[in-house]
């Protein structure tokens, strides 16, 4: 039989593949420099091969390092996995869930559901990174996040995904704008406006766009926001009008500000321009039952009234 090495070199491993420092990299898995040391040399006997380049200014991994580590990297995940699928055989949407959001639903959502949730899944232990779309998508498949929350669709990326809702878009300008005369503005009605959107990275640019029918033009691309608040800043400024999604909306958003909305008509459509919110996670997880679960509970608690209104009327 085969001396196999543990889960622990192979951390050791990983840990200093990622970090290249021998001590930092004992400090992120709470050992000693020397412990951490000694386990990638024993790692180094058991395999009969080098692994690391040591020299006096850096580490550096040898092709055989580098490959393993990978390796290493997805064994630990599925290791992790098989613990967390079985203590949600016993106990669903317990333990620790890491949860990646995008800005734009991360501030107009989680404040609203996570109570319930809460309440609901005391033992559910949830860790939060909010980052654009394409980043996020790049630690869920490195194994530094669980689930993601996101707008979909997204293209290019081997994922599950499980479609939530509907988040419907909504024409946002001050109240002294000529379409708030209207009951609901046209597609036609924004062709020539001053449209004002995110900055590029943010997928609700592109699906404000694409929900909406309208090309991206060097007007449009004139003024950009790094995020909603700005956006609707910029609107109550009297520097064009926007795109905003409902969630942002209930949320309160427009707080404070000169700032109304109109609805977008449906022209023969059976529903209005939205983008659809959905969990996405790494095909083949053991763990999609659990995902499926936590996204029904979302959507549950988000069906709890909205306390008050959170926009004015013109």
């Amino acid at each position: 039989m085969l001396n196999l090495p543990t889960l622990r070199q192979w951390r050791y491993l990983v840990s200093l593949a990622e970090i290249r420092h021998f001590g930092k990299a004992a400090e992120a898995c709470f050992v000693t420099q020397s412990t951490l040391s000694a386990g990638i040399q024993e790692l180094e006997t058991q395999l009969g091969a080098a692994l690391v380049d040591r020299t006096k200014r850096k580490v550096v991994l040898t092709p055989l390092g580098e490959d393993l580590a990978g390796r290493a990297r997805e064994l630990l995940r599925e290791a992790e996995e098989m613990v967390l699928v079985a203590r949600a055989a016993a106990a669903p949407l317990s333990g620790p869930l890491r949860l990646g959001v995008i800005p734009t639903i991360s501030p107009f959502l989680l404040p609203r559901v996570l109570p319930t949730l809460r309440r609901r899944f005391p033992d559910l232990r949830l860790f939060l990174r909010e980052d654009l779309t394409a980043r996020l998508i790049e630690q869920l498949q490195a194994g530094k996040l669980d689930l993601l929350l996101i707008a979909l669709p997204y293209e290019g990326s081997a994922l599950d995904t499980l479609e939530l809702f509907d988040d419907e878009f909504m024409v946002a300008c001050r109240g002294d704008h000529a379409l708030t005369k209207r009951q609901s503005v046209k597609l036609d009605d924004l062709a020539d406006a001053p449209l004002l959107l995110l900055e590029d990275g943010h997928c609700l640019r592109d699906h404000a766009l694409a929900a909406c029918r309208l090309p991206p033009s060097p007007r449009r691309d004139g003024f950009a926001a790094t995020s909603l608040h700005t956006l609707v800043q910029m609107v109550d400024s009297g520097l064009g009008v926007t795109l905003l999604p409902r969630l942002a909306l209930d949320a309160g958003i427009l707080r404070g500000t000169d700032v109304v909305t109109r609805p977008l008509a449906n022209e023969g459509k059976a529903k209005a321009p939205a983008r659809h919110i959905g969990l996405a996670w790494r095909r083949g997880t053991q763990r999609a039952k659990e995902f499926t679960l936590f996204g029904e509970a979302l959507v549950a608690a988000l069906k709890q009234p909205v306390s008050e209104p959170q926009s004015k009327k013109a």
